[in-house]
């Protein structure tokens, strides 16, 4: 008998001992994945590829690392919103080019799109600390602009964006006008459990049932579930329902945190949404939806903004046109579902 418990016992420290070399040597390469299989670290193609107006534009992280970005725009005096976007992990800016153009037609706006340190065309090597540090040099610089307005900067994140996009907005609440999140997870601490199965026990969020004894290991946590309720600003979620990477939960969980302490917020789900290419499967729907969250919430003027406020809150306006079937839930009213007929804006 004393047998089984010593080897059941080394078993488990023998997983600890595992996870605990795993987490130590090899979580940047699980996290951050600058150079996707086959491929190479360079851009495959530019925006002039696809004929955009675009600049190349060059910073300096806080911390001295060299940064490159595309400013895209629909046209050269172009003043409607800028979106600050921030990608998934993997692969480049490069790669997210195709869905920016259809940004730019359907929402009538300026894109830009930074590359974190490592990726791309930047320097040094990525990590939380140094790409918060990334998205706030990149704000700063679009703050600094005078041929954009600088009040309507909208953060757009998707998967590891959205954790770099809500930190963004967290802290800057003077300077992003609105959040946007798609496909985003609580925490890499969950998302850990969730990859890596075995580990479960061992690391973990707050929801989390183990002793999450390596949880002190993780150098990006990520946590955006323990921030997402001080976000101020609008925000819009974005869900898919297939993603295979991301548990549609997350997204859930985040929106019922963010809800209860923020008013204008609202979680739009797509039935066939995977976890890259919600956008595509999302049709009309799903630019129409940010659209009109974009519409309510960075209008064109302040006088505009007045007649807004003089007609309604956003969160009783949007979505009053029929929809492609799916599930919108709207704070205050976290348990709610709106069943959209079948039809198109």
């Amino acid at each position: 008998m004393v047998s089984y418990v010593s080897l059941l016992l080394y078993g488990v420290g023998g997983i600890v001992v595992a996870g605990m070399a795993l987490l130590v040597a090899f979580q940047e390469k699980l996290v951050y994945v600058p150079v996707l299989p086959g491929l190479t670290k360079s851009y495959p193609i530019t925006p002039a590829r696809l004929r955009l107006i675009y600049e190349d534009v060059w910073l300096r992280s806080p911390d001295g690392v060299r940064l490159h970005a595309w400013f895209i725009k629909l046209f050269p005096d172009c003043r409607g919103p800028t979106i600050l976007f921030f990608q998934e992990n993997a692969g480049n800016i490069a790669h997210r080019l195709e869905m920016v153009r259809i940004m730019l037609q359907r929402l009538q706006c300026n894109v830009f799109m930074l590359s974190y340190r490592g990726y791309g065309a930047s320097d040094g090597y990525p990590s939380q600390h140094g790409i918060t540090k990334d998205a706030q040099a990149a704000l700063d610089h679009l703050i600094q602009r005078t041929d954009i307005d600088t009040s309507r900067i909208v953060v757009f994140g998707r998967s590891l964006g959205g954790a770099v996009g809500a930190g963004l907005a967290k802290n800057n609440p003077e300077k992003v006008a609105a959040l946007i999140l798609e496909n985003t997870f609580t925490s890499i601490l969950d998302m850990a459990g969730v990859l890596l199965p075995f580990l479960k026990w061992f690391i973990g969020g707050s929801g989390s049932k183990g002793p999450r004894v390596l949880n002190y290991l993780v150098r990006s946590p990520w946590s955006t579930i323990d921030i997402i309720g001080q976000i101020k600003q609008p925000i819009l979620f974005l869900s898919g329902l297939q993603d295979e990477m991301v548990p549609p939960s997350h997204m859930q969980i985040l929106y019922a945190k963010a809800a209860a302490h923020n008013r204008l917020c609202i979680f739009v789900d797509f039935p066939t949404g995977m976890h890259m290419d919600t956008w595509l499967a999302g049709g009309d729907r799903y630019w129409r939806t940010i659209q009109l969250f974009l519409e309510q919430n960075v209008p064109e003027s302040k006088d505009d903004e007045s007649s807004r406020k003089g007609n309604g809150k956003f969160e009783h306006q949007i979505f009053k046109t029929p929809m492609i079937a799916g599930h919108v839930l709207q704070a205050p009213l976290p348990n709610t579902h709106l069943h959209l007929p079948q039809g198109r804006c």
